[in-house]
């Protein structure tokens, strides 16, 4: 009842298409689902001016000319191509409801929680397990005294004032508990490693991203998250992290165990398997799925956690395996499946290569680089050659989808998504 109130609070806006009263009554979708009926929430999807911001700041061209046209559309509906990585991580701190209802107004059909856990093996949203330290307030609380690591302040030379050791901590969901867990509150994943003190350790939110949403962050366990995108009529693709603490976890938790009981949760809240993408970087886990639960596992993602062409040449030789093991989905970062040729942006090796594998393709990560004046950074380094405004993130998208022909992407900004896959019919 507590998240339900707390959402109740949150779903409250000024627009025709939904009144909240009570715990979601008002404009609601009944849908049945297999195991039973819920009941969801309909937001009407807003942009907001970002997405028309980057149309005008791309270079002239057809492309743009298009985009420009549909612009004047007066109405933008959800789609399941835009995918909240992490709900709305721009401007809103990860993994929190306040992010994930962000990424819905902005019509994400379908929502990411990263799933860990904590020291009661309870399943939790979070980036990473040890990531507390800097995607939460922790270090402000008592609860700072059962980090893995405590805060260590930079080293400063008194002389030059250069860093001779950088300012650290490790605070991770497997040092707390559940009901410990849900006492802290998030904030934008950053940390200053020239800190000498905690507060300005966490005063750290890069300049392209934005405090201004931080009031209220409201951290979830995974079946909270679960409730709230069924509510929101979203599907759903949940991430196994790599535990950061020794497997079997105090002996006796196994991977196998872990991932089960991810997929347990979604079959205890009587989701259809159709709806849920479940992804991880470690191959077991997709093909533990596959075998064990094959319902979910026609839909699960391997991620290819290549770093450069090298390892994503090692990736494009395993295809045969993995489409023989039943990989239906293969998700690299997007610069593994472009390349630039001739100054033009085309599809790569490894996009021909899984396209002729039988092998469907998402990406990641949209809106996650800031400014793309100096090329973009790693998510663009097969492409920053020809990559020097924020338009051209719409040059990259627009490639994506039509020519590599990815079925999603993940996205820090979903209204960019959705409005280029409303002016394309995805």
């Amino acid at each position: 009842m507590r998240l339900k109130k707390m959402l109740q609070t949150l779903l409250i806006i000024t627009t025709t298409s939904i009144i909240v009263s009570g715990c979601f009554a008002g404009n609601r979708d009944h849908r049945e689902d297999d195991e039973g009926e819920f009941e969801r929430v309909r937001l009407s999807t807003q942009l907001g001016p970002r997405p028309f911001y980057l149309v005008d700041d791309m270079d002239e061209g057809e492309l743009k000319q298009e985009l420009q046209a549909c612009s004047k559309k007066k109405k933008f509906k959800k789609s399941d191509f835009s995918i909240g990585h992490r709900g709305a991580a721009m401007q809103f701190p990860e993994h929190t409801v306040e992010s994930y209802v962000a990424a819905a107004r902005m019509g994400a059909g379908i929502l990411e929680c990263d799933v860990t856990f904590t020291k009661d093996r309870q399943l939790v949203c979070r980036h990473s397990q040890c990531d507390l330290h800097t995607t939460t307030n922790i270090l402000a609380t008592p609860l700072a005294a059962k980090c893995s690591q405590p805060f260590v302040p930079a080293e400063i030379d008194p002389t030059t004032g250069k860093v001779i050791t950088p300012a650290s901590a490790r605070c991770c969901t497997s040092d707390i508990t559940l009901q410990e867990f849900k006492t802290l509150k998030g904030k934008m994943d950053a940390a200053d490693r020239t800190a000498t003190s905690v507060e300005a350790y966490l005063d750290a939110t890069p300049g392209w991203r934005t405090d201004l949403y931080t009031g209220n962050a409201t951290l979830m366990t995974h079946a909270e998250s679960i409730e709230l995108f069924k509510q929101l009529g979203a599907k759903m693709t949940p991430e196994l992290k790599s535990p950061s603490v020794d497997m079997p976890f105090e002996g006796d938790y196994t991977q196998q165990d872990y991932a089960q009981q991810m997929i347990d949760e979604y079959k205890a809240a009587g989701v259809k398997p159709k709806h849920v993408f479940a992804q991880s970087f470690n191959l077991d886990d997709v093909l533990y799925w596959i075998n064990h639960e094959p319902r979910f596992g026609r839909q699960a993602v391997y991620l290819d956690g290549s770093n450069n062409p090298d390892e994503a040449k090692q990736t494009i030789d395993r295809m045969s395996y993995l489409a023989e093991q039943g990989v239906n989905y293969l998700a690299p970062a997007m610069w593994a499946l472009v390349t630039a040729e001739n100054g033009e942006i085309v599809p790569s090796e490894y996009a021909i290569a899984a396209r002729a594998h039988g092998i469907d393709l998402i990406t990641w990560t949209l809106e996650r680089s800031g400014l793309l004046a100096s090329g973009g950074g790693w998510y663009y380094q097969s492409i920053r050659d020809v990559t020097d405004n924020d338009g051209d993130m719409l040059v990259l998208l627009d490639v994506l989808a039509q020519d590599v022909g990815i079925k999603g992407i993940f996205s820090d900004w979903p209204a960019t998504v959705t409005f280029y896959a409303n002016c394309k019919g995805l």
